[in-house]
């Protein structure tokens, strides 16, 4: 889209070749007799130990899971455990090198990733820090059963912290690192630079470039890993997170400092199984996963396959990679060789692969191997070995003991406190912003185009007389949104915004015409045709401590992101146990006249899932005061905007709508207009049918109607609606959504049950048919006219004197249409 960047037809249509240089494949070749300059004896003793470590934790797991005993303490975990036995060698070299500054990603199957990098953070921080950290989280909930009758050092009393708090977390105990609500699948603890794993095969993958690019963008410390399986290379979010990842405007438009690649390495722990298929001869076609780097960038993503079973080789591979980070030429790509001995999880009896594979895997155990390699090299004897062992299995045990003690580590008190965990899903905050430094822009606010051009237009609709004013004098809903989104550009540094349009076009709608001129490139650019990358990576944005506008052009798109909207960016904040916040102001345009894929509303999607809030306003009063309640708050915003009204003026604040800043709170519903008659409760654009249907009403039938704008959905604050059903003793709920399972159904049902004393007769909905969407030139059959809100009325409600219906309402109807599906 950049006009710098001409497109030459004669270049392009020249006649090549695409070369690719060869892809390096376990090329590590050293011993440890060769690398005894590079490493200390107490170095490669502590590589052992943490591998043990990890191997023990896991294994203690898996008796846990398939015996319901460990060293004789008995316990029954019904929770998942997916185990990550013979991957050790993997998971510690991979840490082996990594700062607090950097930060790992993880998958359903990372227990021995968190240990990994919770043991290396431990031994690079000094006791000051370690006990700061231990101390402030949750305010030493996890320190104290710890600490009690604890005699030794800072480090070993980290060293069990570690333990106990990841092992209570997948215990589902208060004291874990996340309140027992990440469970096995999304621990992690965030002052180790340990960020969440998830559950979801791939999830990583979009989520931790997000947290690269908060990184870059925000001038950050360190490298971030995303440690995926090599099955998730067949899932769209890491396909679309590498997309992302490899941008060339990173390189090719972003300017000084900022230019260059992203800080990430995308670390694939290639164990050679997703589920129980095979990935290197049945379900994927690389052979070798490094090779997908190939096909990337130009730089092939430095793709290399690495010897995993070799802890140092894989030391040696971070090493050599960070430099090229440093030099700004990531991301990378690692395709780390291992292998697990334990099936998908416990009840896996891996009837997919042969005995005789395992026990050749088994035969060459990085664990054996590296203390053998040690005992030969004199560095230690079989007996300090053993002694290694037994402490570990000590430690191991006593973390057990008191994960499973309920007076030390109960679970949350549901039973006492039933709302608990529903008083997590929002952080409900209010910063204006996240960081305390001046925002990057390129000239004053003052001196915008667009700002200016709006400082001259009329901010309510009508003149003194009630004349409407021309449309191009008015300030209409998407000058509303651009101010408050401007306005925050200019308050918050951390703040960015992109989408499949959003630079130099202004946006597919026009709404962030003239935010080119005034940001630089990091902080609004274009992104791939990607909707998952556009959302999974401004979750990771986000929990890193980001603020983020991600747009997808389109209602109908969601599906494209379907789980970052409806499985990530909802659960993290409740999940972490309220350490992550996660302010994301997701811009979605609700179209019209593209037909079936273009113009639906999907509201009610949004609004079934905890933990999102759902907004549609229509007017431009309401869009600026929501969207800036929304940039205000710490919590995920679904910001639903509809393509009909982007050009509406204001009828209803007389006032205009105002210059400076102001909030409108989410949930609070809106009376537009005061009637006595009849209650229409509307959510998005259908708001002016309702007006139109109450101007009939009035006109041809002496009825006053009251008009209701929901303008939230989630929360939504019923009490306004109620006032007013308890004044009209009727109501009508109508939307532009299909009818069946729609927000207008869940509207009709909660008010039926709140207000059921004051109603005459019970609410009825008019939404869109259950059809597709048909063209342009048929919306009228479709979408909720006014004349059908008066049909409903009529045939529901309150018989209209000689009024003649065009939509069949009757009861028979709606039988006959639910009996087709229709």
């Amino acid at each position: 889209m950049p006009k710098n960047q001409y497109i030459d037809p004669k270049s392009v249509r020249k006649p090549g070749m695409i070369e690719f240089r060869p892809v390096p494949v376990n090329q590590y070749n050293r011993t440890i007799k060769e690398e005894r300059t590079r490493y200390s004896d107490d170095d490669l003793m502590r590589i052992y130990h943490d591998m043990r470590m990890i191997r023990e934790f896991e294994t203690m797991l898996n008796l846990i899971k398939i015996r319901g005993e460990y060293n004789g303490i008995a316990y029954n975990h019904p929770g998942p455990a997916h185990l990550s036995i013979g991957q050790e060698a993997a998971a510690v070299g991979m840490a082996y090198t990594l700062s607090v500054d950097d930060f790992i990603f993880g998958s359903h199957r990372s227990h021995g990733e968190i240990l990994a990098k919770g043991l290396s953070a431990i031994h690079q921080l000094n006791d000051e820090q370690l006990s700061q950290i231990m101390r402030s989280h949750f305010n030493g909930a996890t320190l104290r059963p710890v600490a009690t009758d604890h005699k030794g050092s800072v480090k070993s009393l980290a060293v069990k912290f570690l333990l106990y708090g990841t092992l209570a977390e997948i215990f589902a105990r208060k004291t874990g690192f996340n309140k027992g609500l990440g469970g096995s699948m999304h621990a992690f603890f965030t002052p180790f630079g340990v960020y969440p794993n998830n559950a979801i095969v791939g999830g990583s993958g979009d989520i931790a470039v997000g947290a690269a690019l908060f990184k870059k963008v925000n001038r950050k410390k360190g490298i971030v890993v995303a440690n995926i399986g090599d099955a998730s290379m067949a899932c769209g979010p890491v396909w679309e997170g590498i997309s992302f990842a490899t941008m060339d405007q990173f390189s090719e438009l972003w300017d000084g400092d900022m230019k260059g690649g992203l800080p990430l390495i995308i670390n694939i722990m290639n164990n050679q199984y997703g589920m129980g298929g095979q990935t290197c001869g049945e379900t994927m076609g690389y052979g070798i996963a490094a090779r997908i780097g190939a096909g990337v960038n130009e730089d092939q993503m430095h793709a290399e396959r690495v010897d995993g079973y070799n802890p140092l080789a894989v030391i040696d591979a971070y090493v050599r990679k960070r430099k090229l980070i440093e030099e700004k030429r990531g991301p990378v790509l690692l395709d780390v060789l291992t292998y697990r001995y334990s099936g998908h999880s416990p009840s896996d009896a891996s009837s997919y692969r042969s005995k005789e594979e395992v026990e050749a895997w088994e035969a060459a155990d990085s664990i054996a191997w590296f203390g053998q390699e040690l005992i030969n090299e004199g560095i230690a004897s079989e007996e300090v070995l053993q002694k290694v062992d037994e402490e570990i299995t000590s430690i191991v045990s006593w973390a057990l003991k008191l994960a499973i003690d309920d007076e030390v580590s109960p679970h949350m008190d549901m039973k006492n406190q039933p709302d608990l965990i529903g008083e997590m899903m929002f952080s409900n905050e209010s910063i204006d912003r996240l960081e305390d430094r001046a925002p990057e822009v390129n000239h004053p606010m003052e001196e915008n185009p667009r700002v200016k051009q709006l400082a001259s237009k009329e901010r309510f609709a009508f003149d003194v007389q009630g004349k409407p004013h021309s449309k191009i004098k008015n300030y209409v809903v998407r000058d509303g949104i651009f101010e408050a989104i401007i306005d925050r550009f200019y308050k918050d540094p951390t703040l960015i915004a992109y989408g499949e349009e959003n630079r130099d076009w202004g946006g597919a709608f026009a709404v962030y015409r003239g935010l080119t001129e005034a940001l630089p490139y990091h902080r609004l650019f274009n992104s791939p045709i990607s909707e998952a990358a556009i959302v999974g990576t401004a979750i990771g944005y986000a929990m890193c401590g980001g603020r983020v506008v991600p747009e997808i052009m389109y209602c109908d798109f969601l599906g494209r992101a379907g789980d970052e909207v409806f499985n990530q960016l909802p659960k993290w904040q409740a999940m972490s146990g309220n350490v992550l916040k996660m302010p994301v102001v997701l811009r979605v345009s609700v179209g019209s006249k593209y037909g079936a894929q273009h113009s639906q509303d999907w509201t009610a999607l949004a609004a079934h899932i905890p933990g999102l809030k759902v907004v549609f306003p229509v007017t431009p009063y309401d869009a600026k005061g929501l969207m800036n309640s929304a940039l205000q708050g710490t919590d995920p915003v679904i910001f639903f905007e509809s393509q009909r009204v982007y050009d509406m003026g204001e009828l209803f604040h007389e006032e205009g709508v105002p210059e400076g800043y102001y909030e409108i709170p989410i949930g609070e519903p809106d009376v537009k207009r005061r009637g006595n008659d009849v209650t229409i409760l509307s959510i998005g654009a259908t708001l002016y049918r309702a007006l139109e249907a109450a101007d009939i009403l009035s006109e041809k039938y002496n009825l006053s109607a009251e008009i209701i704008d929901a303008r939230s959905l989630v929360p939504f604050n019923y009490q306004t609606v109620i006032d007013s059903v308890r004044k009209t003793g009727r109501i009508v709920v109508t939307g532009d959504a299909s009818t069946r399972g729609s927000f207008l159904r869940e509207l009709a049902s909660t008010i039926t049950e709140l207000a059921f004393d004051y109603l005459d007769a019970p609410p009825v909905v008019v939404g869109s048919r259950n059809w597709i969407t048909p063209a342009y030139e048929l919306e009228e059959y479709f979408f909720p006219q006014a004349s059908w809100i008066v049909d409903a009325i009529h045939q529901r409600i309150l018989p209209l004197n000689g009024h003649q219906s065009s939509i069949d309402f009757s009861e028979s109807a709606q039988l006959e249409r639910n009996a087709r599906g229709i």
